[in-house]
């Protein structure tokens, strides 16, 4: 076999160039890299492997009872005073009665006294609805929007649907499900504007028990706006009182 002219047979003695090893020494190279990057992977993977609970920390009962519910009503009961009305005289001799030092019992009368002279300062709710504004009672409507629907589909939310709740009877709109408490209430009362306008000045106070978290409408021009929008919602609005 012929070799190319001019070059002389390899020694087998000769030592090999160290430019013949250069490929070796760069996949080396890679390779300890790879194995380096490799145990650091696993390394980290057992010492921040996630491992599940046996049982949650913390459960959520989906199927428990909304904290907001239903617009519900309350047996009637005494007005909520206004906090803006003045105490009439005989009440506030009432109150410095029971500073100086009177009895126990008169002392509890004479702090019912402020109570009952302000409550009687507050005008009828048939009164008051001569003059209500309905387009006031649906601006304030609008913090009851997260729970109920106003639609004339009577469509239920957290809370029951408000159409036509005028002269219903309470814990009877289709569909939703009352707390036993307003459902007992609804056996003996309507929602008719005297109801309203007490329930809606302190719901819990005046039906406990019920699922609705709110905490009422103090003034009773307030009242009286909320409850008139509440009666447009229908196709035919109950007569006025």
């Amino acid at each position: 076999m012929s070799r190319a002219p001019g070059r002389a047979p390899r020694d087998p003695k000769e030592p090999v160039s160290l430019m013949s090893l250069q490929p070796n020494k760069i996949l080396g190279a890679v390779l300890a890299v790879a194995v380096v990057a490799f145990a650091i992977d696993f390394v980290s993977d057992q010492i921040f492997a996630k491992q599940d609970l046996k049982t949650p920390g913390y459960v959520v009962d989906m199927n428990a009872a909304p904290a907001v519910a239903a617009a519900e009503a309350p047996a009637p009961a005494a007005v909520e005073p206004d906090p803006n009305a003045s105490a009439p005289a005989g009440a506030q001799q009432a109150a410095t009665a029971a500073d100086a030092g009177a009895a126990p019992e008169t002392q509890q009368v004479a702090a019912a006294a402020p109570a009952a002279a302000a409550a009687s300062d507050v005008a009828p709710i048939a009164d008051r609805l001569k003059t209500a504004d309905v387009a006031a009672g649906e601006k304030a409507s609008k913090v009851c929007t997260a729970c109920h629907s106003f639609a004339d589909s009577g469509a239920n939310k957290v809370g029951p649907g408000l159409w036509e709740v005028v002269n219903r009877k309470p814990g009877t709109h289709e569909g939703f499900k009352y707390s036993p408490a307003m459902m007992t209430f609804g056996e003996t009362h309507t929602w008719d504007y005297a109801t309203l306008d007490v329930y809606l000045t302190n719901p819990k106070a005046e039906v406990p028990g019920n699922k609705m978290a709110f905490a009422g409408v103090k003034k009773p021009e307030d009242r009286a706006n909320l409850i008139a929008y509440l009666r447009s919602l229908s196709a035919n609005p109950a007569p006025l009182p």
